[in-house]
């Protein structure tokens, strides 16, 4: 078969993650055009893929009323308030998605680009990228295979990383819910969506409690500066910019988190974007207002229940999760999976056998790139069956998101449904 031809809406550090997938496998998936407001960006990504200038647009706009586009899908990855507009108009053109999560930010957008994919008979593919990594489909096996009896009841933690939280939820671009969404769904979706995939139920009612605790002007040090390069206590700080970022620099991790504070890996191009950039504020000096610690109850359909945790004050790693069973018990973090049986009072360990770290960085333990063969897979052969997080999946764990949020602020138990 010939590559799938795809068009690129947002050449930043998501897109060129999935989009260095397709120069690995130039037999299955080839870029043909790209929108991107930034000119650097643009200018970079068309030199890799080799794209004409006619294909490169500075608008998805200008992209999709291309009438010369010769793409069967487009891939997505603009910022959460960014999805909805080109996701619709490009299902009208008859263009299959993949679509960065989450969906939206609102649950009626999220409807609204369920019901455009549907109506036009597209392919729909929501980046959650988990749900595709080899570690979740040995743990999604060993429970449909009843290694442990019937679900009853799940515990999964999310270790967000306190450097993490200060680069993407302080400083960073997910740090106010008017400029991107709430924590839940900019960071936790993955996790809501998870647990809804291994569970194999749809989630059915939610209570959630949680907040911003640290991260406020209230817990500054009284010697702190506005930014880390002028501080005095910022040696002594754990959410130091510059012990972040130079630690990286000096190793050579040029990807991200680095390559989103400056496209230029030199140390006078770093001090510049921590002196003049938002990477470089104090963290208790910023405009942040979305939670660092937040719990969610969750019941399933049929009665099972699941509880989880997010919080940023950790050193990060992988998730944990411990499925319990009528027969067994089910204890992994990405890296081991253990099966306790309760009959035969044995330990048995299973190899995730995870491709790369479990975080961005690292692919998400194989996810970016499962998602991709799956998703050009899905197009080449018109079989869309191939996707782990069509519409209907995606749908139900993101208005549990939505609902689990409204529950923290109403301190009330909410039932999922469609508005």
């Amino acid at each position: 078969m010939d590559p799938v031809r795809l068009a690129l809406i947002g050449a930043g550090d998501r897109g060129n993650a999935y989009a260095r997938w397709a120069l690995a496998h130039p037999g299955r998936a080839r870029f043909v055009a790209v929108a991107e407001p930034d000119p650097d960006r643009r200018a970079r990504f068309s030199a890799a893929h080799g794209i004409d200038p006619a294909d490169q647009h500075d608008d998805w706009r200008a992209l999709l009323a291309d009438g010369d586009l010769a793409a069967d899908a487009v891939v997505i990855a603009t910022q959460d308030a960014g999805h909805a507009d080109p996701a619709v108009a490009a299902a009208a053109r008859g263009l299959h998605i993949m679509l960065e999560k989450p969906l939206a930010p609102t649950p009626q957008e999220c409807v609204r680009i369920v019901d455009a994919v549907r109506d036009a008979g597209v392919m729909l593919a929501v980046c959650h990228v988990l749900r595709y990594a080899p570690y979740t489909r040995l743990v999604k096996h060993l429970i449909d295979s009843g290694a442990i009896g019937d679900v009853v009841s799940v515990q999964h933690h999310e270790p967000v990383g306190f450097w993490h939280q200060a680069h993407s939820f302080v400083r960073g671009n997910w740090r106010r819910e008017d400029l991107s969404s709430f924590m839940l769904l900019a960071k936790s979706c993955h996790d809501m969506d998870w647990l809804q995939h291994v569970v194999g139920r749809d989630i059915a009612r939610v209570s959630s409690f949680g907040g911003l605790r640290h991260f406020r002007p209230e817990n500054r040090p009284a010697a702190a500066a506005d930014r880390c390069l002028d501080c005095a206590v910022e040696p002594d700080c754990p959410y130091s910019a510059p012990r972040l970022y130079r630690d990286r620099l000096a190793r050579g991790e040029h990807g991200w988190p680095l390559s989103v504070v400056t496209p230029v890996f030199t140390e006078q191009a770093l001090t510049a974007a921590l002196r003049e950039g938002p990477y470089g504020r104090c963290v208790y000096a910023c405009d942040n207002d979305v939670v660092d610690h937040q719990v969610v109850a969750m019941e399933f359909d049929g009665g099972v229940t699941a509880s989880f945790t997010m919080n940023a004050f950790n050193t990060g790693g992988h998730r944990r999760t411990r499925v319990f069973g009528t027969r067994g018990e089910l204890v992994c973090d990405a890296v081991s999976v253990t099966v306790h049986d309760f009959t035969t009072g044995t330990a048995t360990s299973h190899d995730p056998a995870t491709a790369g770290g479990a975080d961005a960085a690292g692919g998400h333990g194989g996810g970016d790139a499962g998602l991709m063969d799956a998703f050009t897979a899905a197009v080449a052969t018109g079989d869309p069956s191939r996707i782990l997080s069509g519409p209907a999946q995606t749908l139900n764990s993101h208005l549990a998101t939505f609902a689990a949020e409204q529950a923290r602020h109403e301190g009330t138990v909410v039932t999922v449904a469609r508005p």
